[in-house]
């Protein structure tokens, strides 16, 4: 089942319904970290000095003209660290996002519908660290991913789980909309990637329509029983969150940026002072936006925080609307 057929299955379903439909299909279509990638197959060897490495016009640092300006050597050399401490932050996001579904299952009843698919999405998300920290491993980078602050607090961003459901999903989204976007950019482009990487990036994209679908249908499902007060104050939060969690995953760190022997001046650009790099930002969150507008999270007051945050922008009108359509 693609990620279309996912979302056009889930369309007019009840929500039991729907998370049974999730249940079934991560039954029917999985991928295990080291069965469903040949790691030893010398295709997917990881060579240092491989072109394709280079980083594609789909990422904002590979398309800066200070990138595409570098000699061949030092383009394959940035981008291979770049590949590997991305994937290193997307890693520790799942780990988060692991540690926060063991919360909420936790305090579920019985017969939740949720109970099951939040445990197969945890199952699926223990994959891909495997999947995440074996390429990290074989690159030969020692990357840090997120930045000290994102790593400090990491331990504790899970209790939202349990404390604010509502808002931890909006999260689970804030982390995994950028990685989804970017993702599915590289692969639509049909440039000419590492075999392994696409590979990894093609198992991400697939499950993740998944995970991406059941926060979507939880948010909706349980906007209508916030209260007023806590509506506004979580409308206030989401684009807070969304920003904040945006930057820890694509932005590099102090420390990536320092090895990686960027510019301050072209950092300022990438993230986010460049017309095409503010572009790009409010792009990734067009199906946020729609979301947001669905659960109640838009009103005069968030819309401004939105604008403030650089992630305001036309809607989308379905899931994964491409982004030339939305924006």
């Amino acid at each position: 089942m693609t990620a279309t057929d996912l979302q056009t299955d889930l369309t007019g379903r009840s929500y039991d319904d729907t998370l049974r439909t999730l249940s079934e299909a991560s039954v029917e279509q999985h991928f295990d970290a080291f069965r469903d990638i040949a790691w030893d197959d010398p295709a997917y060897a990881v060579d240092p000095a491989d072109p394709r490495w280079v980083l594609p016009a789909g990422d904002v640092l590979g398309r800066h003209p200070w990138y595409r300006s570098l000699p061949l050597e030092r383009q394959v050399e940035i981008g291979l660290y770049r590949q590997a401490n991305v994937t290193k932050v997307g890693l520790q996001f799942e780990q988060i996002l692991i540690s926060g579904l063991m919360n909420y299952a936790f305090g579920l009843r019985n017969g939740s519908p949720e109970f099951r698919y939040s445990t197969h999405e945890a199952t699926e998300e223990c994959h891909h660290t495997q999947m995440f920290q074996e390429f990290v491993n074989r690159s030969g980078q020692d990357v840090a991913g997120g930045t000290w602050a994102f790593r400090a607090v990491a331990p504790f961003l899970p209790l939202f789980a349990k404390w604010v459901p509502f808002g931890f999903f909006y999260g689970v989204l804030a982390g995994e909309e950028p990685i989804d976007h970017v993702q599915k950019a590289v692969l639509r482009a049909g440039d000419d990637t590492h075999p392994l990487l696409r590979r990894i990036m093609q198992i991400h994209v697939a499950e993740e329509a998944r995970h991406i679908g059941f926060a979507h249908t939880y948010l909706e499902h349980r906007a209508p029983r916030l209260r007023r007060v806590e509506r506004f104050v979580l409308s206030l939060v989401v684009p807070l969150i969304m920003r904040w969690l945006c930057d820890q995953i694509l932005r590099p760190g102090r420390k990536a940026r320092r090895d990686m022997g960027i510019p301050r001046s072209v950092v300022r650009d990438v993230w986010w002072r460049a017309p095409e790099s503010r572009k790009f930002l409010r792009d990734l969150f067009a199906d946020v936006r729609m979301l947001a507008e669905r659960t109640g999270m838009m009103n005069p007051a968030s819309r401004l925080l939105w604008r403030a945050m650089g992630i305001d922008g036309r809607s989308s009108r379905f899931r994964s609307q491409p982004a030339s359509a939305a924006s």
